[in-house]
């Protein structure tokens, strides 16, 4: 009977490792998904709808500061106190996104450590 629940608890440790995997591979991010992934009519929105949004607002984040700061680097801007902002915006944004993945991922290990 022990070896039953055991084998079970395997599997459920490598699905659950492979969810972390998937998840570290695009960079979730909780608070970020509490603000920008979740719409205000979406209450039923899953962890992974909300994390993926997060990752896309972080991502277009990026795409947006990059943008700025080539407009600046060939001259069709000179708006640089304006990309740099957008820099260090979108740079907290990702730094943030890696610290809740690291949280995520440290809960999930204290799960897996916990004794049956």
């Amino acid at each position: 009977m022990s070896n039953g629940f055991s084998s079970l608890i395997q599997a459920d440790l490598a699905s659950l490792t492979n969810a972390a995997q998937s998840l570290a591979n695009s960079s979730p991010t909780i608070a970020a998904a509490n603000q920008y992934g979740a719409q205000a009519g979406q209450h039923g929105a899953s962890f992974a709808q909300s994390m993926q949004g997060a990752i896309e607002h972080v991502n277009a984040m990026d795409v947006e500061a990059g943008q700025k700061m080539a407009d600046v680097d060939s001259g069709k801007s000179d708006d640089l106190v304006g990309a740099m902002l957008s820099s260090q915006d979108a740079g907290l944004s990702f730094s943030m996104l890696m610290q809740v993945r690291n949280k995520v991922m440290g809960g999930l290990d204290e799960l897996i450590k916990l004794p049956l």
